[in-house]
């Protein structure tokens, strides 16, 4: 399964994500922001490339929608309501992640 995860700077969050569910053994996984200025700008290929897409927030998911319309078409997106008050590794952050995917990639 790969896993997209999704924030503004790809700075806390989505790498956070990145990096506790890389130790998944089924899941692969990469992190990407939505901004211009982000350390990893989102690209098409990372959205064909993934089977799930987690956005952080609902502004994630619009920035998305309007960049990637057709892309998204066929597309398990969820938007995990995370907002951006941790740093990376953050233990809260982390808890707050298991808690929001794990459901997501193991119902």
């Amino acid at each position: 399964m790969n896993l997209l995860f999704v924030c503004s700077m790809n700075k806390w969050r989505s790498p956070t994500a990145e990096k506790v569910f890389r130790r998944v053994e089924t899941v692969s996984t990469r992190s990407a922001g939505t901004s211009r200025k982000a350390r990893r700008q989102i690209t098409i290929q990372d959205i064909r490339w993934a089977d799930i897409i987690c956005v952080m927030e609902y502004k994630h998911l619009s920035r998305l929608r309007g960049d990637y319309r057709g892309e998204l078409l066929h597309k398990e997106v969820h938007v995990l309501d995370i907002p951006d008050d941790y740093q990376f590794m953050d233990p809260d952050l982390v808890e707050l992640l298991l808690n929001s995917v794990n459901p997501i990639i193991d119902p």
